[in-house]
């Protein structure tokens, strides 16, 4: 685990020398921050009107702006997930140095697992940008924060799901571009192939709507914790760990 340890520590410390991680939660910090407004806003609106009206039910924090918040930023973790993945090892090609790390004394999977950890710990101090709109909550409010829990939970496995493939997916190209354009492509596909369900019903259209990440997070951002929701992204991050760590094998053979 230190030479893994080791690894991780100059991943970050290359995230954090350069523009790549203030600008990434820069930008998320702006995206999530107009959804949370937007969200609060239509609550006390509808709440008002609620009020005006004479209903004296009370709206539910957690469906209103919990539950579409988690939600949309999941979604927005899908352009910031590319732009991690994409140097990790693209980067090491392109420069040469990818040549020392696969004749080097130290494991495929200590290097894998080093690179994937740094990824992860970058997505998740992002991810701790969005924890201070859910604080105003509490300064204003009595929301639940077991759902909220639960939700970054999800947010958790769903982007250490996709990290794992966006990291494979660099380990195949020396190019940036292509790489972040690639994990992209793979992380919308993975979104949208829960909408073959809405036409289909047939056996593989379950099989195929079952291998989208949003039928598994949506029971997360619900507040629900499902042992095979956590099943699915537990065995999406060891495949797309395998695939690198085989991709990484071919490399050291050839190198």
């Amino acid at each position: 685990m230190k030479n893994v340890w080791i690894i991780c520590r100059k991943e970050l410390k290359s995230y954090f020398a350069s523009p790549i991680a203030y600008g990434l939660m820069a930008f998320f910090a702006a995206i999530s921050g107009y959804f949370f407004y937007v969200a609060v806003a239509i609550f006390v609106r509808r709440g008002m009107e609620s009020q005006m009206m004479g209903r004296g039910m009370p709206m539910d924090m957690g469906e209103w702006i919990v539950r579409p918040l988690l939600m949309n930023i999941s979604v927005i973790g899908l352009f910031l997930i590319p732009m991690i993945t994409m140097r990790l090892f693209a980067e090491e090609k392109r420069t040469g140095t990818i040549e020392l790390l696969a004749t080097s004394p130290v494991r495929d999977a200590e290097i894998i697992l080093g690179k994937w950890v740094a990824a992860l710990l970058l997505y998740l101090s992002i991810l701790g940008v969005s924890a201070l709109n859910f604080s105003f909550l509490f300064l204003y409010g009595k929301p639940d924060w077991r759902p909220m829990l639960v939700g970054y939970l999800g947010l958790i496995l769903q982007g250490g799901c996709l990290l794992a493939l966006g990291t494979f997916i660099s380990t195949t190209t020396r190019n940036q571009i292509i790489a972040g354009t690639a994990t992209f492509a793979v992380c919308l596909l993975l979104w949208v192939l829960d909408w073959v369900s809405s036409y289909e019903t047939a056996a593989w259209a379950r099989v195929v709507s079952y291998l989208s990440v949003v039928t598994h997070f949506e029971t997360f951002a619900k507040g629900v914790l499902e042992i095979k929701d956590i099943v699915f992204y537990l065995s999406m991050i060891f495949f797309g760990l395998f695939l690198t760590a085989r991709s990484m094998e071919s490399l050291r053979w050839r190198a």
